[in-house]
């Protein structure tokens, strides 16, 4: 979860609820969620799987889950660069002024 405390500090429209971070507007959700490797011949040293979905509300009001993709980046920087770009491309909008 260290990762996801460190990104927090990239998108200050997240908000960390303890498990994800989350970035929610009338029309879309995004959750980023961090992941280990549970392969413990690895070294610990590997970067932290960072999984990005995206919902869209229905009709209904509820978020429907879309679709996610996994990151993997050993650099913070790049890691927030590429989960900015791939949500911007995703949802039409900024992570780090608001989604829209």
């Amino acid at each position: 979860m260290e990762t996801l405390r460190l990104l927090r500090d990239y998108f200050p429209t997240a908000v960390y609820t303890g498990k994800c971070l989350v970035f929610i507007s009338e029309e879309w959700r995004v959750e980023l969620t961090e992941h280990r490797d549970n392969d413990f011949s690895r070294t610990s040293d590997q970067a932290p799987v960072i999984r990005v979905r995206i919902f869209k509300k229905a009709l209904n009001g509820e978020f429907v889950p879309g679709f996610y993709e996994d990151f993997q980046l050993p650099s913070l920087g790049e890691l927030a660069e590429e989960v900015e770009k791939y949500v911007q491309l995703a949802i039409g909008t900024n992570l780090r002024e608001n989604v829209e």
